[in-house]
């Protein structure tokens, strides 16, 4: 898998590969941190994975129940998603670092989740049909803001 953006001097680039979770969730949160940048994403990862802070679900938001107050109005907490997510977070700020680049001024230029492979699995209890297990992508790209 290629990454969207050419690395060079100027970009920092991070992917996580064949993680088992949702797809829409890893859309969702791909959203959430694109823009923004590096420490307030994390930080939002943590919140939500404290479950202290929901993620607005814009898309993909039927049979969502409402937040009360100033939350957002469909949110949920895709903790799961979350620790993958803060995972490749962590990844894009260690790469930052390597570089010489300072972590506080990387901006998320660039995150996508990708569909990966379905696995098939069987079923259990001897049952002959299978499961599909699909598997998701996600890369971040950041660039240094001054």
């Amino acid at each position: 898998m290629k990454y969207s953006i050419k690395d060079d001097e100027k970009h920092v680039l991070a992917m996580g590969r064949d993680m088992n979770v949702s797809f829409k969730d890893m859309i969702i949160l791909a959203e959430t941190v694109r823009g923004k940048k590096l420490p307030k994403a994390i930080q939002i990862m943590e919140g939500v994975i404290s479950l202290a802070r929901p993620v607005e679900y814009r898309r993909y938001s039927t049979g969502i129940g409402h937040r009360l107050g100033n939350q957002p109005k469909c949110a949920k907490y895709p903790k799961k998603a979350a620790k993958y997510v803060l995972g490749i977070l962590k990844n894009l700020e260690a790469n930052a670092e390597f570089k010489g680049m300072d972590p506080e001024k990387v901006k998320i230029i660039h995150s996508q989740a990708q569909l990966g492979v379905c696995r098939p699995r069987r079923k259990p209890k001897g049952r002959y049909t299978t499961w599909e297990t699909e598997y998701v992508h996600m890369q971040v790209v950041g660039k240094e803001k001054k």
